[in-house]
């Protein structure tokens, strides 16, 4: 039985790849797919919901440059930050043209383009009706986005932190190389540590089970996916305590 209650969600911290903002192309800014992610995210703003999100970078930097072969690690993870700073920016400001308010904050000071993250700061934001976007990561190298989406979602005590892929959920192996793979609809935190499934890097899953922070896995490839990942319980794998 499913322990997934739509009804007591009202504050969602959206984890989305820059990957989802490239769409095939796998680098830079897919417009079809920002659009599409814009479209769903004012739906789900117009239906109530306070709304935080953290952006990846890796469709300017990560995996697509030859440079980070070539630099030490802390480095490129801080172009990586920088990354995830420019996708927000240009999510806000096609956001900001539809009319709606946002917030731009950021792990470091960027003062010009963002301000500087504090939870009173975006609890304030949010409180106010803007989404809010976070970016910067946790302001570290060596910290994936997930454990950024993780922490702000204890920090600002939202309800569960909803990670969009290129799959429906958490399947028993990974569904593009075994074609035996089961879909997973609910799991707790220490099955997946049994079965040794991948939902998040091991410090962004440690920290949410520590802080009993809920997880939904969902395919945000598909329109309308955001919102109905909060609405629809058969929608994506929920993880839990």
């Amino acid at each position: 039985m499913r322990k997934y209650k739509p009804e007591k969600i009202h504050k969602v911290i959206f984890k989305i790849s820059g990957e989802v903002l490239a769409g095939e192309k796998g680098f830079g800014i897919n417009m079809q797919c920002v659009e599409k992610l814009i479209e769903d995210l004012i739906s789900i703003r117009k239906a109530g919901y306070s709304i935080g999100i953290v952006l990846g970078g890796g469709n300017f930097f990560r995996g697509v440059s030859e440079v980070g072969k070539h630099i030490n690690r802390y480095t490129a993870d801080n172009v990586g930050m920088l990354a995830t700073i420019q996708n927000a920016l240009i999510m806000s400001g096609l956001l900001q043209k539809k009319n709606y308010r946002t917030e731009i904050y950021s792990a470091i000071q960027v003062d010009k383009v963002a301000k500087f993250y504090t939870p009173n700061r975006a609890t304030t934001s949010l409180n106010e009706g803007k989404i809010c976007f976070f970016c910067g990561g946790i302001g570290n190298p060596f910290f994936t986005t997930d454990t950024a989406a993780i922490l702000r979602a204890i920090e600002l005590n939202a309800d569960i932190v909803l990670k969009g892929t290129k799959v429906d959920g958490v399947y028993s192996a990974d569904p593009v190389k075994d074609k035996n793979a089961k879909f997973i609809a609910d799991i707790t935190f220490s099955e997946v540590l049994d079965k040794e499934l991948h939902v998040m890097d091991m410090t962004a899953f440690s920290l949410a089970r520590e802080n009993n922070m809920p997880i939904k896995v969902f395919n945000i490839t598909k329109k309308g996916s955001l919102k109905d990942a909060i609405l629809k319980k058969e929608i994506g794998t929920f993880v839990h305590k």
